[in-house]
């Protein structure tokens, strides 16, 4: 190898370090980062989740459907969540799904999106801020889209949206730099059956990439047709809790005003 091709080599490694180092420091001074999201607002999270949560004095994100029964029987319950850090998200007024697409019988016609315009989406969120804001009095928060459907008609209704959010969580799974993330979209690996070992692989990852991790959640323990158990989360819960040092662990709504930052050039390493 010649002289110059030599250096060439050096300073093409060197720029790897430097870009790995860049994005270790990002995550909070930590590895990676981890926000464990909640979907649907069932008893579950309130019976299940937020005990747990909190007894390692960790803060994850819930996002609410307005019109789940769970948030007017337990409201005050919701209330005291937020007051201790969690994040109550925007999951939309009432969930409604994209009925034309394959494998969606569930989708009733009130709530098939497909029947929706764009502006009375945009008016039903909104509308679910304004609840969200009664509960929590909180006037940043994120959003996730329902069933992970985008648009209406070919139309991407989370444009009318982007200044009522942090972010949006998406459905697409992957681990992603903080210069990578879509803040309108962002990924995430939902958990329906698998091990504690499946969900600490994919940190460790995360850590290794020094990457955004996003778990999305259902049922924890039971509630939901989409559900993981008990002990799985219990586990990986503590495991973050012993890594602490090393994965910075927030609710979406901290993350994403972070990511934000540094993708303007606001964070100095």
């Amino acid at each position: 190898m010649g002289t110059v091709k030599f250096w060439m080599f050096i300073t093409f490694l060197m720029n790897i370090v430097v870009v790995n180092a860049q994005e270790a420091a990002l995550w909070n001074h930590k590895e990676c980062a981890v926000v464990l999201t909640y979907d649907d607002a069932i008893d579950a999270d309130l019976d299940n989740v937020l005990p747990a949560l909190d007894s390692l004095k960790l803060k994850g994100t819930f996002y609410i459907i307005g019109s789940s029964p769970v948030v007017i029987r337990r409201m005050e319950e919701w209330r005291k969540a937020a007051a201790h850090g969690h994040e109550l998200g925007n999951h939309s007024l009432y969930h409604p799904c994209d009925g034309s697409l394959a494998g969606r019988g569930f989708v009733t016609p009130e709530t098939d999106l497909s029947k929706y315009t764009v502006a009375r989406a945009v008016k039903e969120i909104k509308t679910n801020n304004t609840l969200l804001k009664a509960i929590d009095g909180k006037n940043t928060r994120t959003f996730a889209y329902p069933c992970g459907d985008l648009k209406i008609g070919g139309e991407y209704f989370y444009t009318g949206l982007k200044n009522e959010f942090a972010g949006a969580r998406g459905v697409n799974a992957g681990l992603q730099t903080a210069s990578q993330v879509n803040l309108d979209n962002v990924d995430c690996f939902m958990i329906n059956g698998q091990s504690a070992e499946y969900m600490i692989e994919l940190v460790e990852r995360a850590k290794q990439s020094h990457t955004l991790l996003v778990f999305l959640f259902h049922g924890v323990g039971g509630g939901h047709n989409i559900n993981v158990s008990l002990e799985a989360h219990s586990e990986l819960l503590h495991y973050l809790k012993k890594n602490e040092n090393a994965i910075w662990v927030a609710p979406m709504v901290e993350v994403a005003a972070y990511i934000k930052h540094n993708q303007h050039g606001g964070l100095t390493n």
